[in-house]
């Protein structure tokens, strides 16, 4: 077994074990991750929640959970937005949920180094991506979900969400990643994820206008699309409006609430661009909201100084358990978010930007 994540002073590794217990102790008979007891599943929290029960040691829950994956997908590669206890309530199909199985099985693949798991994994892995990819708009954003009516996929809602897209573009890299491994390139997925990645870098103008929240400031830079010098300026764009210093990330620019899963991941986000002592700081603000049991509340309004909502999702503490493996490197996989072990897509600009080929894009389109 791997080493379990902890951070010095904050998270001991014996703390990350319970956390994983935590969300193993919700996970349902069928296997799948639902926010909370009783509440509804959603394949991205879902997929997220299987890692941080993998890198937390919860190898067989992990499993379970990727297993529910495969039995649930769709014919068209999608799996609906809502599901309780088994129970579809939402039908719907986001582009962005299902693009991230992709993540989570490469991110198995470091951990486990299971060849038989990932090439089990692959045919759903290639079905999502594939109609993720048959969504993608003229600008390159991805559409974020096609609804659902009793013939299957109908009506496909043509705008792109700045924040699904971004993680879409991750999950793309990953899903090239894994098609090398397997041996079955998938040259429209580099293409797509060329042009996706142009958009989150040149056009974020395009996509619908979600910026009350805190995910559309900082996710071109979690999914991997901006980086560098440019990933600094993006977040120096809105870090005082949206970071209370000793709190957390404000889920939204409009209340007083500090979320730990948005916090989490910018915690990944700083970790990614090398910012390692304002992702330690923010990390360490995190520890007041976890609990007896090791799971995490889902977030704070520091004016009440009250936690709020009563929840402790499944997903919130897989963020920090995910988080604390970033930082500490404790498992293979620990480099997810920084995308150490991904390949590098062509810059491809649409149809209406003055066209750039590079090499890269040569060599995929022969």
């Amino acid at each position: 077994m791997t080493a379990l994540p902890e951070v010095p002073g904050v998270l001991s590794a014996a703390e990350a074990r319970q956390s994983a217990r935590a969300i193993a102790a919700m996970q349902e008979p069928d296997g799948a991750l639902p926010w909370e007891p009783g509440a509804h599943t959603d394949v991205w929290n879902h997929v997220e929640s299987a890692m941080g029960l993998l890198v937390a040691g919860e190898v067989e829950a992990a499993e379970r959970a990727y297993d529910w994956c495969l039995r649930t997908q769709r014919f068209d590669g999608s799996w609906p937005i809502k599901v309780v206890a088994g129970h579809v309530e939402d039908g719907g199909g986001e582009t962005n949920m299902s693009a991230y199985l992709a993540v989570g099985v490469w991110h198995h693949w470091l951990v486990r180094a299971d060849h038989a798991f990932a090439s089990r994994a692959w045919p759903a892995v290639r079905r999502a991506l594939d109609w993720v990819v048959s969504l993608q708009l003229d600008f390159g954003g991805i559409a974020w979900s096609q609804e659902w009516d009793e013939q299957g996929p109908s009506t496909v809602r043509a705008a792109a969400l700045l924040a699904g897209s971004s993680s879409i573009f991750h999950a793309l890299r990953a899903g090239v990643a894994l098609a090398d491994l397997l041996g079955d390139p998938q040259p429209e997925w580099e293409l797509a994820g060329g042009r996706l990645g142009h958009a989150l870098r040149e056009h974020r103008d395009r996509f619908l206008d979600k910026s009350t929240f805190a995910m559309d400031w900082y996710y071109p830079v979690l999914g991997g699309a901006v980086r560098g010098e440019a990933g600094f300026e993006l977040l120096a764009g809105r870090w005082e409006e949206l970071v209370v210093p000793g709190l957390g990330v404000r889920c939204v620019d409009t209340n007083p609430w500090v979320t730990v899963a948005e916090s989490a991941e910018l915690v990944l986000t700083l970790d990614a661009l090398g910012d390692r002592g304002r992702a330690l700081e923010l990390f360490a603000s995190l520890r007041r909201l976890r609990c007896d049991d090791g799971a995490y509340w889902t977030g704070y309004v520091y004016n009440d100084e009250v936690v709020w909502p009563r929840q402790r999702t499944t997903y919130t503490t897989a963020a920090v358990l995910l988080a604390a493996d970033a930082l500490c490197g404790a498992t293979p996989g620990a480099g997810i978010v920084r995308g150490e072990t991904l390949p590098l897509l062509p810059d491809l600009p649409c149809s209406g930007c003055t066209e750039v080929v590079g090499p890269r894009t040569e060599e995929i389109l022969g």
